[in-house]
């Protein structure tokens, strides 16, 4: 038998239609919230326009302007930020990729001949790596930017840094520097594009083959003069690289651009992802 508190309880979460014949209505419930949504609730709980991180970039900005001699307080700022963005919300994320992207726009003096001043430069270009998908525009702004056109260790951790960002619309920039002259642009961008795994099988498949027709041309320059110094140096460069991005792109293990070349024209067709792990 009901008691009276128990029928006042019901009766206040779901009052009794006539037409119910004596059972109770419960009462509508909340559609369960969606992983975006979760997401999205996630991200918004994260702390933003918090004064530290104003304060942090107000010196980040202030040791850049000391003309390199404090470069490395700066680059301990960067490694900070890189620690509190993805604890941020999206005010803050963007003030940090700005303020870390605003460091590669300064000069810096070589250190000598040959040696090049631009920690700073590959400290910034590698925390905006890990900074995705925010970072995505300043990248592409300076991955190729003609004031590191003699840089190559900056360039190079330009193009790794589109890699590490795993958006789809690096892929065409770093495709288009494939068959660049210098070689350790080659390879650096043949490098990162070893990160689209993830991306859609079609995708994958044009990303492998622009890699294995620029792979497979170097190769068989060197085979046809082989005392070429200069292709031979490019392949011993590009090759590592680019086979295991080859390799990362297909689940097809091996060393050898001709074989690559064999498996592409039995397989291109194929479903890739059928029996793959991951």
């Amino acid at each position: 038998m009901l008691t009276p508190l128990t029928l006042t309880l019901l009766t206040a979460a779901a009052p009794w239609p006539a037409e119910a014949h004596g059972q109770i209505a419960l009462p509508a419930t909340e559609p369960a919230p969606t992983a975006a949504q979760d997401a999205k609730d996630e991200e918004e709980e994260k702390p933003d326009e918090r004064e530290e991180i104003e304060e942090a970039l107000d010196s980040l900005k202030d040791h850049v302007r000391a003309r390199g001699d404090e470069d490395k307080q700066a680059i301990s700022i960067i490694d900070d930020l890189l620690v509190e963005f993805p604890k941020s919300g999206p005010k803050d994320r963007k003030d940090i990729v700005a303020g870390i992207a605003a460091c590669l726009k300064v000069k810096r003096k070589d250190l000598d001949a040959d040696l090049k001043n631009n920690g700073l430069f590959i400290a910034s270009a590698t925390a905006l790596g890990d900074m995705g998908p925010e970072s995505v525009k300043p990248l592409l702004k300076w991955h190729d930017h003609k004031s590191f056109s003699k840089d190559l260790a900056t360039q190079r951790a330009l193009l790794l840094a589109l890699g590490k960002t795993r958006d789809e619309d690096v892929v065409e920039p770093l495709v288009d520097l494939l068959p660049h002259h210098l070689p350790e642009v080659q390879a650096a961008a043949g490098e990162a594009l070893g990160n689209f795994a993830h991306l859609d099988q079609k995708v994958r498949k044009d990303i492998f083959k622009e890699v294995l027709d620029e792979l497979t041309a170097v190769k068989n320059r060197v085979d046809v003069d082989q005392v070429d110094q200069i292709e031979i140096h490019r392949y011993n460069t590009i090759s590592g690289p680019m086979l295991t991005t080859l390799e990362s792109l297909s689940g097809y293990d091996s060393r050898n651009p001709l074989e690559y070349r064999t498996w592409w024209n039995d397989n291109k067709k194929k479903n890739w992802d059928e029996g793959r792990k991951g």
